[in-house]
């Protein structure tokens, strides 16, 4: 009691004083903002008809094989996942997910609506994306949130048994780009392969357990 007494007191209005707790406020402003900058990469790889890491890539391969809209796909795919969200990394984790997969998914439907690309090259698109969606990804592990699915495994093996997230959720990846051999070109998969090492890799040295803790 005394303790969330103490922390309470950090709270100062919008902005806490205890940098390991955010007030709602910076919650939902800092999921926001990482759930736009995903979106952004997720819509840059769509453009030129690429994949990407965790669910995000299994709901490419679905809307490029069944002409299935992605935000939808993607939203759907990670139903299952939510189960171990709320059993393994708890409630408020759980709705903070739901929400910026739900934001993510209907901003990668809106982006055509606000932003036309004519020309992108691949080389281009995969390495822009992979930065993007690594920085909203780090931004909502920072806000103990994640984009689901293989997102939700990967944070809970980090941390309980220390393995970087990054690593999972390559290993996954290298499975969906072996899949993706079956519905796209082998330079398509190349390219994607590409923007996930450099999102894994971005994952995997900028975000450690001991300094961000996503489940407290």
């Amino acid at each position: 009691m005394a303790d969330q007494e103490q922390a309470r007191k950090r709270m100062i209005g919008f902005y806490s004083m205890d940098p390991a707790r955010h007030t709602p406020l910076e919650d939902a402003q800092g999921i926001f903002i990482s759930a736009m900058v995903a979106a952004l990469g997720l819509y840059l790889l769509n453009q030129v008809g690429l994949l990407t890491s965790g669910t995000a890539g299994v709901a490419f391969l679905l809307h490029y094989a069944f002409d299935i809209p992605f935000g939808i796909l993607f939203f759907v795919v990670n139903l299952p996942f939510y189960y171990l969200s709320f059993r393994r990394l708890g409630l408020g984790f759980s709705v903070k997910t739901f929400g910026a997969i739900a934001l993510v998914s209907v901003i990668s439907e809106l982006e055509r609506r606000f932003l036309v690309i004519q020309y992108i090259d691949p080389f281009w698109a995969a390495l822009l994306a992979g930065i993007l969606i690594g920085f909203g990804l780090l931004g909502l592990y920072r806000h103990r949130a994640s984009l689901g699915g293989i997102g939700i495994l990967a944070i809970y093996i980090q941390d309980r048994f220390k393995i970087p997230a990054g690593l999972v959720q390559l290993a996954f990846d290298l499975c969906v780009m072996a899949a993706a051999f079956f519905v796209v070109s082998p330079a398509t998969v190349l390219w994607s392969l590409l923007s996930a090492v450099i999102l894994n890799l971005l994952l995997t040295i900028n975000h450690r357990s001991d300094r961000y803790i996503a489940v407290r």
